[in-house]
């Protein structure tokens, strides 16, 4: 985990901690919803958007019940820049876990952003959450269009 600055603030443990609290509440509709602020904003990997706490309980309900149940979220933090007092940006990387894998196959990998706010309780939740599937090579393949394509200068 990188973090902005060279000490770890409380903040910045707290912030990780909620994130460990949310990534372990996968798999529990209400707990998970419960990681995030009423007013959330989730964006899935093919692009769906759930609005709100209650649309994030929704939205994930019948995938734990279904096609997901029993399975685990495996995360990991990259970075948490604390954008003020009571904001932070959070950077991971993840996936979704089935059966007795440690860790997702490379095509299951997303990258993560969440903006993380304080509550009025002093806890830390999600406000906005955008998730990305992974794609290395064309990740490669873009940041090599943008050398080869960018003004020259001189």
């Amino acid at each position: 985990m990188t973090v902005t600055g060279n000490i770890v603030s409380e903040s910045v443990r707290d912030v990780c901690a909620a994130f460990e609290e949310h990534r372990a509440a996968w798999g529990d509709t209400d707990a998970y919803a419960r990681t995030f602020t009423e007013d959330a904003d989730y964006v899935t990997f093919f692009g769906g958007r759930m609005v709100g706490r209650d649309g994030v309980a929704e939205g994930h309900r019948g995938l734990f019940e279904g096609v997901l149940k029993g399975s685990r979220l495996w995360a990991e933090i990259d970075d948490v820049v604390l954008l003020g007092p009571d904001t932070a940006l959070v950077h991971s990387h993840g996936g979704v876990i089935k059966g007795k894998g440690e860790r997702p196959g490379k095509r299951a990998l997303s990258v993560q952003t969440y903006l993380m706010v304080r509550g009025a309780g002093g806890e830390w939740l999600i406000r906005t959450f955008q998730n990305t599937r992974s794609r290395p090579r064309v990740e490669a393949f873009s940041n090599w269009l943008a050398v080869k394509f960018a003004p020259k200068a001189g």
